[in-house]
C-alpha cells in the first residue's frame, strides 16, 4: 500500500493541511515546534484508535480538546488516500479513508467514517463502507464480480460503541481488499527514534525479539533472533556494516557457551577486533539501522525521526540510499531531519517542509518552490539551500538580507540563479 496524500483537519497544529502526491520516500524538514513530530504521531493516533479505540487514542494525548486545534469547534478530520492492489498483478487502485471525531456530551464519538474506491481510472469513486456515530453500511459482495455501483450488496451494521472504527472489523475478512490493505498498513507501520542510551548493546538476559522497538533498546535480542532465524540477512547486514561504516573492515559473530550472539568488530587501524559494546555511538546506530531496513518481515510504512543524531555526517548519505532503497516494492518511508547533510543526498522530489503561520502549520513541498528548483538545476545541494534560509521560515536561525531579481543575499554573498521564464508579458 502506497499514501498518496494526507489531509489534517483540526489536528493540533494542523488547522487544514494537505500533503499531496507523497513521494515513496518523503523528507520533512521544518524549524522546531512547526509540526515535524506532531506529522508523525498522526499513524500513532490512527494505530491507537484501530488497536483499541477512538476514546484511548484520544485519552493517550490528553483527551479530546487537547488533541483538537485550539480555537477550532468542529471535528477533528483525517483522511488518506492510499492505493493498493486487491490482486497480486493487477494495477494499484486509489482509495480515500475518511476519519470525523467530534464530541457528543464529553464523549468522543465517530462522526463519519468513508471508504471509497475507484475500480478503473475514471468515474466516480464507489463508496465501500460508511458509517456515523457507530450505525452505517458496508459492501458486503465481492467488488470485482460487479459491473456497476448498483450492483454492490450492502448491509446494515452497528458496532458496540459509537467510538469504534468500522474497519477495525472488516480488515480481518479478505473480501474487503482495501479495509485489509489499510488496517494491515496501520497496524504494521513503525515509528523508529532511536536511542542510544538504550540501544548500546549487551548481553540479552534470555530470548529473542523479531523486530525492533521504537526506541532500540532490544537490538541484542533481535540480532540473536536474526542470526538463529535469518542468518542469510544477518551475514548480508554484517557486510553492509564494512560497506557503509568508513574504517570498518570486517564485522564478526561469535557464540558464546551459553548460545549468545556477540558481535566483533575489525577496525583496520587496529591489529586486534573489538566487541560492538566498546564501538562508537554512530556505529550501533548505523547497525541498528540496517537490523531496522533488512527486517525479514518489512514494515509497510516506517517514520524516522532525526536519523542524524549520534552519525558522523559523511555516513548520512549512506543511510540515504539505504532509506531510499527500502521505500521500494510498495514501502514508503517518512523521515524528519534538521541535517544539511542527509538533505544533499536527498532528491528535490523528495522534499517538504514545515511552517507556523498565525500559530498553525502548513506544509510546502520543495520542488514548487520556483527558486530552490532553479539552484537544484544549476548543480546546488538541498542541504547548503536549507541551511543558507531557501526554505523560508524552516530555519529560524538564519536572517536572509538583501534579495534581488532572480537572485538572493545570503551573509555577503549574493547568488544568482535562473529562474523559468516567466508568462507575463
Amino acid at each position: 500500500m502506497k499514501i498518496e496524500s494526507i489531509r489534517l483537519q483540526n489536528f493540533k497544529s494542523f488547522k487544514e493541511v494537505e500533503i499531496e502526491k507523497i513521494p515513496d520516500f518523503c523528507v520533512i524538514v521544518g524549524a522546531n515546534g512547526t509540526g515535524k513530530s506532531t506529522l508523525f504521531r498522526v499513524f500513532d493516533f490512527l494505530k491507537d484508535a484501530l488497536t483499541d479505540n477512538v476514546q484511548i487514542a484520544l485519552s493517550k494525548r490528553g483527551g479530546f480538546r487537547e488533541v483538537r486545534t485550539r480555537t477550532a469547534d468542529g471535528a477533528i478530520e483525517l483522511e488518506i488516500k492510499f492505493r493498493f492492489k486487491a490482486k497480486e498483478k493487477e494495477k494499484p487502485k486509489l482509495a480515500t479513508y475518511l476519519l470525523a471525531i467530534n464530541e457528543r456530551n464529553g464523549e468522543p464519538v465517530v462522526e463519519r467514517e468513508e471508504l471509497r474506491y475507484r475500480r478503473g481510472s475514471y468515474g466516480q469513486p464507489w463508496k465501500f463502507l460508511s458509517f456515523a456515530c457507530g450505525k452505517g453500511e458496508a459492501v458486503i459482495n465481492e467488488i470485482d464480480d460487479v459491473e456497476s455501483e448498483k450492483d454492490l450488496k450492502r448491509e446494515q451494521q452497528e458496532l458496540a460503541r459509537p467510538d469504534i472504527l468500522a474497519i477495525k472489523g472488516l480488515a480481518q475478512f479478505r473480501r474487503y481488499p482495501a479495509v485489509m490493505a489499510l488496517g494491515q498498513t496501520i497496524e504494521n507501520w513503525h515509528r523508529s527514534d532511536f536511542h542510544i542510551s538504550d540501544t548500546r548493546f549487551s548481553l540479552p538476559d534470555a530470548g529473542v525479539a523479531p523486530h525492533l522497538s521504537r526506541e532500540g533498546e532490544n537490538l541484542a535480542l533481535v540480532t540473536q533472533y536474526l542470526y538463529g532465524h535469518h542468518r542469510e540477512k544477518f551475514d548480508d547486514i554484517l557486510e553492509r556494516m564494512t560497506r557503509r561504516v568508513p574504517g570498518i573492515s570486517k564485522v564478526q559473530a561469535k557464540t558464546t557457551e551459553e548460545g549468545r550472539v556477540l558481535l566483533k568488530f575489525q577496525d583496520g587501524a587496529f591489529k586486534d577486533p573489538f566487541l560492538m559494546r566498546y564501538v562508537s555511538d554512530g556505529t550501533i546506530k548505523m547497525f541498528a539501522y540496517l537490523v531496522l531496513l533488512y527486517d525479514p518481515s518489512p514494515h509497510p510504512l516506517l517514520c524516522i525521526e532525526e536519523p542524524e543524531n549520534q552519525l558522523y555526517p559523511s555516513l548520512l548519505a549512506e543511510l540515504a540510499e539505504e532509506f531510499s532503497g527500502y521505500a521500494r516494492d510498495g514501502r514508503q518511508v517518512f523521515v524528519s531531519t534538521h541535517s544539511p547533510d542527509f538533505l544533499n543526498a536527498v532528491e528535490l522530489e523528495s522534499v517538504f517542509w514545515l511552517v507556523k503561520k498565525d500559530g498553525f502549520t502548513q506544509v510546502r513541498r520543495a520542488k514548487a518552490d520556483a527558486q530552490i528548483a532553479a539552484f537544484m538545476r544549476e548543480g546546488d545541494q538541498m542541504g547548503y539551500l536549507w541551511k543558507e534560509g531557501l526554505f523560508e521560515g524552516a530555519h529560524p536561525g538564519f536572517e536572509c538580507r538583501g534579495a534581488g531579481i532572480g537572485g538572493r543575499q545570503f551573509g555577503g554573498v549574493r547568488r544568482l540563479a535562473r529562474l523559468p521564464p516567466s508568462n507575463e508579458p
